[in-house]
């Protein structure tokens, strides 16, 4: 069976040139902006780069900064207990239905001949769980637990580089229609974090596999080793999956609010929908704790999506609750549904990307 929607696409796009040099704006957690020509207050809550000569970036300006304020509540609250008595949202918690999310996923292939696999991006804070996800999707196919996406727990980013993880089917071994791509986590400390200039490099196809991040040398056509020069439409990013710690959405939420929204003004700008994942559900609700099937009755989780929606400046439809497995050896057909459901939304929004790529009836195509 093999799941697709007709649509035209693009297969390649000239990539800008980068024979000047450009000069950078940093934006830094706590203090101020500042080039090598001038200096102005104002605070970006994350290590952000914006090349100052591309018409498409915007600088926040800021008469004083946000002091960070913590208002996470305790986890397993009293109202974390108070469900509701019906799921706000409608699952079905089978092995069947997993059984059919499997095969879904497995025969996915993107609506566009010209793409074998449909790349997703894991974009989030440091510990947010992009890498716990990354493994909870592949120990679904594998029926146990696995952590092929080597997972930290330090408060300084783990994944360095840029990596991407074909999923595959163990029983069949064969490859679906899906690349969850990693990356360096957002970082509130100082230089340790991304730049806006590589993430979009990377959505926007120039940066190879294994490319190690550095705050102080930005991608470049000249100094990055293996930079794609002229990216085709399978090098590129088709879909942003924000990860989103649920036990933290109330931290520095107002930091939190400022980048996410940055960065979703400039990826929309290239055409790349984007998704939300809530992880971590299982630390703000003991029930969903026990059991993944309370997820949609539980009525701190509904709570939590629509302060990530209002974090996001998202609509909660885009956002979906997550449990990863962590200490977990075995997996579990409850947990499997609600991951497995997790990816059939991205794909859902990923193959949008080609779809919109050629406008129907004019048969033109957009420059992404």
């Amino acid at each position: 069976m093999k799941k697709t929607w007709d649509s035209g696409c693009s297969s390649s796009d000239p990539a800008n040139s980068t024979s000047q040099r450009h000069s950078y704006m940093r934006f830094t957690f706590g203090q101020s902006l500042a080039t090598t020509s001038q200096t102005t207050a104002s605070t970006f809550p994350y290590p952000i780069v914006v090349d100052s000569k591309d018409k498409t970036t915007s600088i926040i300006k800021e008469t004083e900064p946000t002091p960070s304020v913590s208002l996470q509540a305790p986890l397993f609250s009293s109202r974390a207990e108070s469900n509701f008595d019906s799921p706000w949202r409608n699952m079905e918690w089978t092995e069947e239905r997993k059984t059919s999310l499997m095969e879904m996923i497995s025969s996915y292939r993107p609506s566009c001949e010209d793409v074998a696999q449909a790349r997703v991006l894991l974009l989030g804070p440091v510990g947010s769980g992009k890498s716990s996800f990354i493994s909870s999707v592949q120990s679904v196919f594998n029926g146990r637990v696995t952590n092929r996406a080597m997972v930290g727990s330090f408060a300084s980013s783990f994944t360095k580089k840029l990596q991407t993880f074909s999923i595959r089917h163990q029983k069949r071994g064969d490859v679906t229609g899906l690349v969850l791509c990693d990356m360096m986590g957002l970082t509130t400390e100082g230089m340790s974090g991304l730049t806006l200039h590589d993430i979009l490099s990377v959505i926007k196809g120039h940066v190879p596999e294994g490319h190690k991040f550095s705050p102080d040398q930005p991608v470049s056509s000249s100094e990055t080793v293996g930079y794609v020069k002229r990216p085709s439409l399978q090098d590129k990013i088709h879909c942003v999956a924000f990860v989103v710690d649920a036990s933290k959405v109330m931290t520095n939420a107002t930091g939190l609010s400022i980048t996410f929204k940055k960065l979703r003004e400039h990826i929309s700008d290239l055409g790349v929908h984007q998704v939300v994942l809530l992880t971590h559900v299982d630390q703000i609700c003991s029930e969903t704790a026990k059991d993944a099937t309370n997820v949609y009755k539980s009525r701190i989780i509904q709570d939590m999506m629509k302060k990530t929606a209002d974090l996001l400046g998202m609509s909660t439809s885009y956002i979906v609750p997550v449990k990863n497995y962590s200490s977990e050896l075995d997996v579990d057909v409850n947990t499997d549904v609600l991951i497995l459901s997790a990816v059939d939304h991205i794909l859902q929004y990923a193959d949008l990307y080609f779809q919109d790529s050629t406008p129907k009836n004019t048969g033109s195509k957009l420059d992404l």
